[in-house]
């Protein structure tokens, strides 16, 4: 049974190893993904076999320890690191970048699913709207003019001018506000970026396109409804928009390639385990000839 079990100890460990360096791996290929959040492999002790159980002591005995043999690793968790990436200017006023906490709410509107995501690579479409580079709506405050801020919970678009003038410029705000510049030397905010903050960002999942959903598990502050107020960046806890700025990964070169060094030996050490089992086995069996 101790073969056996050194066997099944080894094969978990290069199952599990394997998944660690997938997700190396992956954290590698997104070194330059916008937004991006790398991820880390942990690792736990798998059942126990429990020769021996432990015993109190006695009147006439001292206590017994426990004798329990392993049988291997398996695979705890993956989680996300949300700590800040650097911010990379680049001009487009369109680009938003987060520094702080906080995601950007985004909306498909063919189905009415709604994202996360803290890549601002953003865009505006045909109809005026800004939206993301796969066409989700981003989320906000709108209806505002000259004569009123914007209220109403909806879908960042740019404002209609004035009478009589033409829309020169826009820009985003530290606070998310959208300002228009009119032909008239006029301007009005029109739209104010709102964003979102959890609890727990762990527990969001990964959707790719840098989206992220399940939300309601990850403790929205606030709720998911967005607001009028509570969600305005750079207030309550919430970080400010630095626009024509992206954020850029967060994945540490150095601290990846160390970890897959280790991770790529303790592979090799868990390989070793099974070749070895191999070989007492085979002289077990050749014990008799």
């Amino acid at each position: 049974m101790s073969l056996i079990g050194t066997l099944t100890s080894g094969v978990s460990a290069m199952r599990t190893f394997t998944k660690g360096l997938e997700v190396i791996g992956n954290n590698i290929a997104n070194v330059n993904t916008t937004g991006y959040k790398g991820s880390k492999a942990t690792f736990e002790d798998s059942f126990s076999n429990t020769l021996r159980g432990s015993s109190p002591s006695s009147a006439t005995a001292s206590n017994l320890s426990a004798v329990q043999v392993g049988t291997g690793v398996k695979l705890a968790s993956i989680n996300a690191n949300f700590t800040q990436g650097g911010l990379s200017t680049t001009g487009v006023n369109t680009d938003l970048g987060v520094s702080g906490a906080g995601f950007f709410r985004v909306l498909n509107i063919t189905d009415n699913s709604e994202y996360v995501t803290r890549a601002g690579d953003f865009r505006i479409d045909d109809q005026g709207y800004l939206v993301t580079n796969k066409g989700y709506r981003v989320q906000g405050l709108v209806g505002g003019s000259s004569a009123a801020a914007p209220s109403t919970v909806g879908s960042i678009r740019l404002g209609t001018p004035p009478a009589g003038t033409q829309l020169q410029s826009f820009s985003f705000n530290r606070q998310g506000n959208l300002v228009e510049f009119y032909s008239d030397g006029s301007s009005a905010v029109t739209n104010r970026v709102l964003l979102q903050n959890f609890q727990d960002p762990s527990a969001l999942q990964r959707t790719g396109d840098n989206l992220f959903t399940g939300m309601a598990n990850a403790g929205p502050v606030g709720g998911l409804a967005l607001a009028t107020t509570g969600n305005g960046p750079g207030s309550n806890g919430l970080g400010t928009i630095e626009g024509g700025t992206l954020e850029l990964s967060n994945v540490d070169l150095t601290e990846q390639f160390a970890n897959m060094i280790t991770t790529q030996r303790s592979f090799q050490a868990s390989s070793r385990i099974v070749t070895v089992s191999d070989q007492v086995l085979e002289e077990v069996v050749n014990l008799k000839r």
